[in-house]
């Protein structure tokens, strides 16, 4: 995933797929590259479970993968944080009606002047 991640113009395709599905062309007129280039990107990005491609007649649409850069980060990071892998093991052990303190406010009026968060 992280190779898939690291060249710039798969990033680029990540966040113009955000929006919603794109057919090969579409994407592919964003950029200067080549089709087959883009092409090769678009198979990178599906190798790593990024994106979908589906047929539409002689169309290939291209999607978003719901939450699998989101998951496989959030795996990464805490194999290798060892804070979070502590935080998980708590969170596996609490009761599911208890609030998390870390992400659920003490009261209302805490809220209030906390920033909206996106």
């Amino acid at each position: 995933m992280f190779e898939a991640l690291a060249h710039p113009t798969r990033r680029q395709i990540l966040q113009d797929l955000k929006d919603g599905e794109l057919a090969a062309g579409e994407i592919a007129a964003r950029f200067a590259a080549t089709g087959p280039t883009i092409s090769r990107h678009l198979r990178v990005l599906r190798g790593a479970g990024l994106v979908s491609e589906r047929r539409d007649g002689n169309r290939i649409l291209y999607s978003l993968v719901s939450g699998r850069l989101a998951l496989s980060v959030g795996d990464f990071l805490s194999t290798v944080c060892p804070e979070q892998i502590v935080l998980r093991e708590v969170r596996k052990r609490r009761p599911a009606s208890v609030p998390d303190a870390e992400t659920a406010p003490a009261s209302l009026s805490d809220t209030a002047d906390e920033p909206a968060r996106a």
